[in-house]
C-alpha cells in the first residue's frame, strides 16, 4: 500500500510540475508577480512606507527572475524527495538513477515548454531543476541509514 501511495504522489507531483509548465508565458509571469507582490513587496513597504508605485514595480521586476528560479529549485527539490522515498520503497538505492530520473523529467519538461505559447526551453532551468532534486536526494541519502 505504501508503494502505491508513493507512486501516486510522484505522478501527482509530476502532473503539478507539468501544469505549471503548461501555463502560457503571460499567466506564468502573472503568477510570479502575484507571489512577489504578496510577499517581497509587502516586506519592502514595511521599510519604505513612502514607496511610490514605480518603486514597487521595480521591486517586482528586480525579484521576478530569482523567484522564478527558486520556484524551479523548490518544485524539483520536492520531486527529489518523492523519488527518493519511492525508489527506496522499491529497494532501488542507487542515487544516480534517482537523479537521472529527475534530470530526464526536467529535460522533458523544458522540451514541453517549447510547445506552450510564449515559453521556451532553457538549459539553465534543467540545471536548476537537477540541482534541486539532487540536493534533496543527497540530503536524504546522507540521513537514511536503511
Amino acid at each position: 500500500m505504501k508503494k502505491t501511495i508513493l507512486v501516486i504522489l510522484v505522478i501527482l507531483w509530476m502532473a503539478i510540475i507539468f501544469m505549471f509548465s503548461n501555463q502560457k508565458a503571460s499567466a506564468s509571469t502573472n503568477s510570479s508577480k502575484s507571489i512577489i507582490s504578496s510577499t517581497i513587496v509587502n516586506i519592502y513597504k514595511i521599510f519604505h512606507q513612502d514607496a511610490t508605485d514605480e518603486e514597487l514595480d521595480e521591486v517586482v521586476e528586480k525579484y521576478q527572475y530569482p523567484v522564478r528560479k527558486i520556484a524551479h529549485f523548490t518544485e524539483y527539490f520536492i520531486l527529489g524527495v518523492l523519488i527518493f522515498l519511492c525508489f527506496r520503497e522499491y529497494n532501488v538505492k542507487n542515487i544516480y538513477l534517482m537523479i537521472l530520473f529527475c534530470f530526464m523529467y526536467a529535460i522533458s519538461d523544458e522540451i514541453h515548454q517549447l510547445f506552450v505559447v510564449g515559453r521556451d526551453c532553457s538549459f539553465i532551468d534543467v540545471l536548476i531543476d537537477t540541482l534541486g532534486s539532487s540536493s534533496s536526494i543527497y540530503l536524504l541519502k546522507k540521513n537514511f541509514k536503511k
